[in-house]
């Protein structure tokens, strides 16, 4: 069955890209310029599923996307761990002498900027989305200005590739979410990770005793994030990864924090992508 997915950027994104590894080419696209936007398509019915980036091993997480899949009680049905290599690119016939400008996502931006100390002739311009900063490139054909994008964004436009996997650590991972505004019916024999999120009060201890629970259930931490709860000061929310053998495991630690935790929380539980 052909589904719609919501993407973050426009065909030639990583998010793109995760969709074809994750879905196939077979699948519809809804490009959508902000994560909003792409939260927003699954309540509107424009689109089935979405897909999200949480976290990259340069960068870090990516906070208001937790909270955005917290905040519109979204499910997190699945994950993708892609290996994203920037590429500089821009129109035919120039060098890296003749740009003037590299815009890009704010992420991208951050994730390369060890190269552009060679080059401070260069300005570093934020922008929505790395393939909509190529495609702008090739429609309106700018010279002087270079994106960083993926080589399938240099391929759908048509630009040149200056420089190569340019980001500052080569191994370059990001971890992408599959949400969906409903849980999906996985066997329990395929379940092996799942998303958490909780608040504890302000006692010593509250914290370790919870991830002594997770412990003893054999359960393996593989994430901890805490993001401040704007709504009251110096009070923070858990958002936990964590995966596990046996899903009976996973259901005895979940019912033990049920009762220990506020707010807890099932994000979603999901097979492994990084095994």
């Amino acid at each position: 069955m052909t589904k719609t997915i919501a993407i973050q950027g426009i065909k030639g994104s990583f998010h793109h890209i995760v969709s074809l590894n994750y879905y196939g080419s077979t699948q519809h696209v809804k490009e959508c310029l902000t994560f909003d936007e792409t939260v927003a398509s699954l309540f509107n019915n424009t689109a089935e599923t979405a897909i999200m980036a949480l976290e990259n091993s340069i960068a870090g997480s990516i906070l208001p996307n937790y909270a955005l899949i917290d905040n519109n009680n979204l499910h997190i049905v699945g994950e993708h761990y892609l290996d994203v290599q920037h590429q500089l690119m821009a129109l035919s016939n120039q060098t890296i002498a003749d740009i003037k400008e590299v815009h890009s996502h704010p992420m991208a931006l951050l994730q390369c900027k060890s190269f552009f100390k060679d080059y401070p002739h260069i300005k570093l311009v934020e922008d929505k989305d790395t393939a909509d900063v190529a495609r702008k490139i090739e429609t309106q054909q700018i010279k002087g200005v270079a994106a960083i994008a993926s080589t399938l964004a240099a391929e759908i436009f048509n630009l040149d590739i200056l420089a190569e996997s340019i980001q500052t650590i080569k191994h370059n991972q990001t971890r992408f979410a599959i949400v969906n505004t409903q849980p999906i019916n996985n066997h329990k024999n395929e379940i092996n990770k799942a998303s958490l999120k909780f608040e504890l009060d302000h006692k010593r201890g509250s914290l370790a005793t919870i991830l002594n629970v997770m412990s003893d259930c054999k359960l393996n931490l593989t994430k901890i994030q805490s993001l401040p709860k704007i709504e009251t000061p110096w009070k923070y929310s858990f958002f936990v990864d964590v995966t596990f053998e046996a899903y009976e495991d996973f259901e005895k630690a979940a019912s033990i924090m049920t009762i220990m935790a506020t707010h807890f929380k099932i994000l979603g539980t999901y097979k492994n992508a990084k095994l």
